[in-house]
């Protein structure tokens, strides 16, 4: 049986942060028929409609790993009440693709005090046709817990709303492939 892919970014850039960091968990994390890719958006430029037919390698690399995966995983942090500007500048390269409409879409909050951006994370993402599994969305309190991915590994509370947060996810996925080849 073929792995179900599933690409996850996290829209921190920073070496030690906290979405980073549960992300990589989710790597471990995940079930053997689960394969979660890490997308990099550090080295897209900055958005401009005037550059989308040039040949941009990062942005290429984006969007193929997108197109091959079953689900994309987001993790943000908060700044200004508001999206961070890498991710909602990797999502403004997304908008216009064929790549991301219709795609089921799990949200990590590591800042459960944090909900601005989740809920602007939410409007952008239904702006752009994705599809969003709400039952698959978790907060794990990881702001100040000093934690890396090895300890949230280690964490087993926090580990098992990952794990509950991505088997819900998977199984949303499995059950929408499902219905769409039988109708």
């Amino acid at each position: 049986m073929k792995k179900l892919q599933i690409l996850a970014i996290s829209g921190s850039l920073r070496k030690a942060s906290y979405n980073s960091a549960a992300i990589n968990a989710l790597k471990f994390l995940a079930p053997s028929d689960v394969e979660i890719v890490i997308g990099e958006i550090g080295d897209l430029p900055l958005f401009n409609p005037d550059r989308e037919n040039e040949h941009i390698p990062s942005l290429i690399k984006l969007k193929n790993a997108l197109d091959k995966s079953s689900g994309l995983i987001l993790a943000t942090p908060e700044y200004a009440h508001g999206i961070s500007g890498p991710l909602k500048n990797a999502l403004d390269w997304l908008v216009s693709g064929e790549e991301f409409p219709y795609k089921p879409i799990m949200l990590i909050n590591t800042s459960p005090r944090a909900s601005h951006a989740q809920a602007s994370l939410k409007e952008v993402l239904i702006t752009m046709s994705g599809n969003l599994i709400d039952n698959a969305h978790v907060s794990v309190p990881l702001l100040s817990s000093k934690l890396d991915s090895g300890g949230i590994l280690k964490s087993e509370k926090i580990a098992n709303i990952l794990s509950i947060g991505l088997s819900e996810f998977c199984s949303e996925i499995k059950a929408q492939k499902l219905n769409s080849t039988s109708n």
